[in-house]
């Protein structure tokens, strides 16, 4: 299995951010990476650095399966590579730092939401994350298995 790990700076402008996700998939994919993993809210900046207060709970959420998701499975099922994402999920009233873990063939394969939710000074997610109800999944891909540890959650295994 060949891996590539994403990196890059996100803008306040989630929409470049996102564009800018899906040429760095393409790139990895073209220097011959089989799964392709995003680091921890790659499309947005880092917002639970500051308290939520009156911030609406749901700027910058996504629903999965959604239109960010879908995306990127295209991209998955257009290049035959898997793509684990990262994102601030929205499900009803509820909201997690959620990994959706898309298949070479660009089916949506689970999702792993974030258990352990930090809580002190910069990182104030519990103002934003419900703690997740998916326990610790491990997906069977065309390149074998994956199971996501999301942020604090890799302090518990």
């Amino acid at each position: 299995m060949k891996l590539a790990l994403i990196q890059h700076r996100a803008s306040s402008d989630d929409e470049a951010n996102v564009q800018r996700a899906l040429i760095a998939v393409r790139d990895a994919a073209a220097s011959g990476a089989q799964v392709i993993a995003f680091p921890e809210l790659a499309f947005t900046r880092f917002f639970p650095q500051h308290r939520r207060g009156e911030r609406d709970r749901f700027l910058h959420s996504h629903e999965i399966p959604g239109p960010l998701v879908r995306k990127f499975q295209d991209l998955a099922a257009e290049l035959g590579v898997v793509i684990v994402l990262n994102l601030f999920e929205r499900d009803g009233d509820r909201t997690f730092d959620s990994s959706p873990v898309i298949d070479s063939d660009g089916r949506l394969l689970g999702v792993t939401r974030m258990m352990h939710i930090t809580h002190y000074e910069g990182f104030w997610e519990q103002d934003y994350y419900d703690p997740g109800d998916t326990g610790a999944p491990v997906f069977e891909t065309a390149f074998g298995r994956i199971g996501v540890a999301i942020c604090y959650d890799r302090h518990y295994p």
